[in-house]
């Protein structure tokens, strides 16, 4: 960049003055953070290992992803023979049947894709959930989402119907005929549509034989709503050596349950889960609190919220009822909680298949990757040194698992373990993910800017941006707690996010922040990145550097006058001054902060309220300085609140 820093005097003693706390004494934040180190919190073994993420509660749908998508699937129609169910051993009655097929955004023969078969409820066919290759439903948009923002990973869904005609769903508008469809539709399911999917897609399954469907189970899942939910407990039932993954949702009606459980006589519990959601108002509720009691009564089954290593989850979205909306938020829950990216099959894997025998295709990190390994990994080229402390002496530990940083507590070493391997797989496909934001003309006048640049977190194509502030007091940049983990989570969500590596010290701090906003505006359109109404995030030192540049500007640091986000997100600093210039601000601390108390941030976020603009605070009880996301702790979904107060803030 071509632009001249410069440094105001008065108001640099302002932000030396405020960057030090109620004492006034030069980085006492700094300091007292000292005294608050806590040791590292690991998460549960079973939990890290399980190939399922069951969510604690049911997510609601981003209002974005229900347009239309820069990444979208395609639907084909899939036609194939079958004959009549009820008299499908002896073929009496031939059908012509037909299914609707989504296939991922960048499909390709040379990859293998999981499969889900996903069954409409009553007075439905197979167009109603995707809709049909000329007419998508807004659920399809949902979907292509998910995939491109990586909640999902890329999978073909496969949308069937039992009925025995196709017109206007009539046989499931029939309760009797329905059950009696449903109950024997697994004839056709495992015999005709099966092959039939799998002998045309790309899939796990070798071929189309018995033998092979059946040892690609654990890449194989079958879902529904209402009857489609009946549907699955069927399959269950008959089609166990099949599937691997279960998803009935809001089944309102009584089934013989017990006969149903016994088909997983001979099966490890650890082969099969079922995944059983529903709401308060639904008239299906009943029907699945009894059902999910005898669950758990039941020799076959474990409760996941009992025993970590458990093979069924149960999830009751309060107010919900037995429509539309609920069937479309249980089934995107229900493909996050299967085929999340964070699974066992992660993406890295997948990235080293398209460059086989690179030398930048080496195994993923684990837990006991030494981080120097990491450092100098052929893939993060020369600034690989920036994804921890560039002064050594502010984090200890000599692999990913044992990473500790001074003053931070709550490390979740899976969390970092993700961080570099997503960073890696993105580079090893080709994709820049860090930014210069200094020329290098100006880094040999200035030689402490080479420890400066934005990671890339990439979001969707077009989507609004955030910039994202790790804290460390002014004298280190803790980004692999207070910026990485934020970064990625918001670009699971869709958004562009980037975090920032800036030099230490209040002034130049505030002038990297600028000079990458500034960089950003710059370069949007290259980038594909949305600019209008981005958000500032920042953890202790980092919300200092959001909450100054939201109220003084760009303007102020050196670069030329920039739009102020559209919201500030702040975390765990005892800043106090309130100029009356604040955006919209949305903080969180703990009551066990000893660094920034937290009657200090409620103070402040009371002044903004008082001067008319939106703020917003989350107060955890027991919590110390610096615990980041929050993962296994009362602060857990604290970004999902702030990201709904950025939303608010977000005007076209």
């Amino acid at each position: 960049m071509r632009k001249k820093v410069i440094a105001e005097l008065a108001l640099l003693m302002t932000i030396v003055i405020t960057a030090c706390g109620s004492t006034g004494e030069p980085l006492s934040e700094a300091a007292a953070e000292n005294t608050a180190i806590t040791k590292t919190q690991n998460m549960n073994s079973k939990e890290a290992e399980r190939d399922v993420m069951i969510p604690k509660e049911i997510e609601e749908i981003p209002d974005e992803y229900f347009e239309a998508s820069n990444q979208p699937g395609t639907l084909t129609d899939l036609y194939y023979d079958t004959y009549e169910s009820f008299s499908y051993d002896e073929k009496s009655k031939p059908l012509k049947k037909h299914a609707v097929v989504y296939l991922p955004y960048g499909y390709s023969k040379d990859q293998k894709y999981d499969v889900f078969y996903l069954m409409h409820g009553g007075w439905g066919d197979e167009t109603r959930t995707l809709g049909t290759p000329g007419n998508p439903s807004s659920f399809k948009n949902v979907i292509d989402h998910a995939i491109a923002g990586g909640e999902i990973k890329p999978l073909i869904i496969v949308c069937p119907t039992y009925n025995n005609t196709n017109e206007n769903g009539l046989d499931s508008a029939n309760f009797s005929l329905a059950m009696q469809l449903t109950r024997n539709y697994h004839n056709e399911l495992l015999h005709d549509l099966i092959p039939a999917v799998e002998g045309t897609y790309s899939t796990y399954a070798v071929s189309t034989s018995a033998e092979d469907l059946i040892a690609s189970r654990d890449h194989r899942g079958f879902g529904g709503f209402s009857m489609g939910s009946v549907a699955t407990w069927r399959t269950f039932q008959y089609g166990l050596d099949y599937f691997r993954y279960f998803l009935p949702m809001s089944c309102g009606t009584t089934l013989d349950d017990k006969e149903i459980f016994a088909a997983a006589r001979g099966h490890d519990p650890d082969d099969y889960f079922v995944f059983v959601m529903t709401g308060t108002d639904d008239f299906a509720y009943s029907y699945d609190e009894a059902r999910t009691n005898l669950m758990r009564s039941s020799a076959y089954f474990t409760d996941i919220d009992e025993k970590a290593d458990g093979n069924f989850a149960y999830r009751v979205k309060k107010g919900y009822s037995h429509d539309g909306n609920a069937a479309m938020e249980y089934t995107y829950n229900g493909m996050k909680a299967f085929w999340s990216s964070k699974g066992k099959s992660t993406d890295i894997q997948q990235a080293t298949q398209f460059v086989a025998g690179s030398a930048l295709a080496p195994k993923a990190f684990t837990r006991d990757t030494k981080i120097e390994e990491v450092i100098k990994d052929p893939a993060f080229g020369n600034f690989g040194r920036l994804l921890f402390p560039a002064n050594k002496g502010y984090y200890s530990g000599d692999t990913l698992g044992k990473l500790s940083l001074t003053w931070y507590s709550n490390i979740n070493p899976n969390k970092t373990v993700e961080i570099v391997n997503y960073l890696k797989q993105r580079a090893v496909l080709g994709d820049t993910i860090f930014y210069d934001i200094y020329s290098d003309e100006e880094k040999a006048q200035d030689p402490t800017k080479e420890d400066t640049g934005l990671f890339f977190f990439r979001g969707n194509k077009g989507a609004k941006t955030a910039i994202v502030n790790a804290g460390g007091g002014f004298v280190f940049v803790g980004a692999m707690q207070d910026s990485f983990p934020h970064a990625l989570e918001l670009s699971k969500k869709g958004y562009n996010a980037f975090a920032l590596i800036y030099r230490p010290g209040a002034q130049t701090a505030c002038e990297d922040l600028a000079r990458a906003i500034a960089f950003l505006h710059e370069n949007a359109g290259e980038l594909g990145i949305d600019m209008q109404h981005y958000s500032l995030w920042g953890g202790s030192a980092g919300a200092r550097m959001a909450a100054w540049l939201g109220s003084y500007g760009t303007e102020r640091f050196g670069e030329a006058k920039y739009p102020r986000p559209a919201a500030v997100i702040m975390q765990y600093t005892a800043l106090s001054e309130v100029t009356g210039q604040e955006p919209p601000t949305f903080a969180c601390v703990g009551t066990n902060d000893g660094i920034a108390p937290y009657a200090i941030m409620e103070e402040r976020i009371n002044r903004i309220r008082a001067n008319g603009t939106d703020a917003e605070i989350r107060v955890f009880p027991g919590l110390p300085h610096g615990f980041g996301l929050g993962q296994g702790t009362i602060a857990e979904g604290w970004i999902d609140d702030a990201v709904k107060f950025w939303k608010k803030h977000i005007t076209e």
